[in-house]
C-alpha cells in the first residue's frame, strides 16, 4: 500500500478523500468533475490495494439511493514531527492524517548536531513504542533550510552548513524532510488546520520573533526569503521603539514577546513575565495596559497590511504570544479596521495559540506532504 508516486488523477482522488474524507463517490466525481465511470476505474486499483476502504453503505437523504463512501485507513501510517529550539526536542507521533497519537519533548544536551540527532533518535522511539517505525519523519527548526535536508543557517542552534536530513535517516531509518518550522506550521494549517479549504492564507505567528506564511492560489510561497523573518521589520510606528537591528517601530520591536516583556519591566521596575504583562494589562494595570494596547494596535496594523498587499482570503493569527490579541482586542479590532478600506472585504481574521505540539505537528505534516506528493518541490500545493 504506496501513495507515491501515483498518476495524476488517481492522486487527485486518493488526496480528496485524504482531506476530507468520507467521501460519497457521488461528492468526489462532482468535485473532480469525474464521471462514474472514471471514478470506478480510479478507485477501484485504490481500494484492491488497501489505500482506500469502503465504509458502510449510507443513503443519500435526497434521493435515497445506497452510496458506500471512500476513506483512508489514517493509522496504517504512523508520521514523526520534530521541532527543535535552542535547548529541547518537542515531538509527536501522528497518523495519515496528522492527529496526534503521542507527544513529548527531550532536553538537548548541547548543540552539537551529533547531540542533536542523538536527541531526536531517542525521542522517536520513546514515541513509537510498541508500534512499527514511522513511515517519514519531519524535523523543523527556526533557520534556512535548502533541499529539505541541509541546515545552511539556524541562529539559535548555532548552526551553519549541517546536512541534518541524511544524519537523521541514518539514525531513524525512514526518509527524513527537514524544513523552517514556519513553512511547516503553514503546510499543517494549508492540509490540516485552519487555511484547509482555502485557496489564499496568510499564517502570522507571534512569539519570540514574528513569522509570517503565504499560501497564493493553493501554493506555498517557499522561496528563500520565506525562512528569514522578513515580516519582522515590516514598520508599524516611527516613534516606536528600536530592535536590535536598530529599526525603529517595525514588528519585532513592537509585538515579540521579549519585546513586550522589556516595555512591562521597565516601566514597572521589575522583571515580568509574558503572560503576567498581559494579565496585569487585562486588569487595568496602567503600565501594562498601555504597553500591550500599543502592542495590539501594531498586530492590528499588521494584519491589515498583510490582508491589503496580498487580497488574501483569510488571516490566521497563531503563535505562543498570540494571546495578545484577545487581551487587546480592542485596540486590535480598531486598528485593523482603520487600516482597510471601507469598501473592502471585510477580512477574515482567525486568532489560535500554538504550543510546541503543533510546531512539531507542522512537522509531521511535512513529512506527510512529502510521501503523499512524492517530493516537496518549491511553491507545490
Amino acid at each position: 500500500m504506496t501513495w507515491s508516486p501515483l498518476p495524476g488523477s488517481a492522486q487527485d482522488v486518493a488526496l480528496a478523500v485524504l482531506l476530507d474524507g468520507p467521501l460519497p463517490r457521488s461528492e468526489l466525481a462532482r468535485r473532480l468533475r469525474l464521471s462514474a465511470g472514471s471514478l470506478t476505474r480510479l478507485t477501484k486499483p485504490l481500494v484492491a490495494d488497501g489505500l482506500l476502504v469502503e465504509m458502510p453503505v449510507e443513503h443519500d437523504p435526497v434521493t435515497g439511493r445506497p452510496n458506500r463512501p471512500l476513506d483512508i485507513r489514517p493509522a496504517a501510517h504512523h508520521f514523526l514531527g520534530v521541532k527543535l529550539t535552542a535547548d529541547t526536542a518537542h515531538g509527536v507521533l501522528t497518523s495519515l492524517r496528522a492527529e496526534v497519537l503521542a507527544r513529548g519533548r527531550r532536553a538537548l544536551p548541547d548543540r552539537d548536531p551529533r547531540t542533536v540527532v542523538a536527541v531526536v533518535a531517542e525521542l522517536a522511539r520513546e514515541l513509537g513504542a510498541g508500534r512499527a517505525g514511522p513511515t517519514a519523519a519531519g524535523v523543523s527548526l527556526g533557520g534556512q533550510v535548502v533541499d529539505h535536508s541541509t541546515v545552511v543557517g539556524a541562529r539559535f542552534l548555532g548552526w551553519r552548513d549541517v546536512a541534518l536530513g541524511a544524519a537523521c535517516e541514518a539514525a531513524l531509518g525512514c526518509p527524513v524532510v527537514v524544513d523552517n518550522d514556519l513553512l511547516s506550521l503553514t503546510r499543517a494549517e494549508q492540509w490540516f488546520g485552519a487555511g484547509k479549504g482555502y485557496d489564499d492564507f496568510a499564517l502570522l505567528t507571534v512569539g519570540e520573533g514574528i513569522g509570517y506564511g503565504l499560501v497564493v492560489s493553493g501554493r506555498i510561497r517557499s522561496g528563500p526569503d520565506a525562512s528569514v523573518g522578513v515580516l519582522g521589520h515590516h514598520p508599524l510606528d516611527p516613534l516606536g521603539p528600536l530592535c536590535p537591528e536598530g529599526h525603529q517601530g517595525c514588528a519585532e520591536a513592537m509585538l515579540t514577546i521579549p519585546a513586550i516583556r522589556h516595555r512591562v519591566s521597565l516601566g514597572l521596575g521589575r522583571d515580568v513575565g509574558y503572560d503576567t504583562c498581559l494579565d496585569l494589562a487585562a486588569s487595568g494595570d496602567p503600565v501594562a495596559a498601555r504597553a500591550v494596547g500599543d502592542a495590539a494596535a501594531a498586530l492590528g496594523r499588521l494584519t491589515a497590511a498583510v490582508g491589503n498587499i496580498t487580497m488574501t482570503d483569510r488571516v490566521v493569527l497563531s503563535g505562543d504570544g498570540i494571546r495578545l490579541a484577545d487581551v487587546g482586542r480592542t485596540a486590535f479590532d480598531t486598528a485593523l479596521r482603520e487600516g482597510r478600506s471601507p469598501h473592502a472585504s471585510p477580512l477574515d481574521v482567525v486568532v489560535q495559540r500554538t504550543d510546541f505540539t503543533d510546531w512539531a505537528r507542522g512537522a509531521a505534516a511535512t513529512a506527510i506532504q512529502t510521501y503523499v506528493l512524492g517530493g516537496l518541490s518549491p511553491d507545490r500545493p
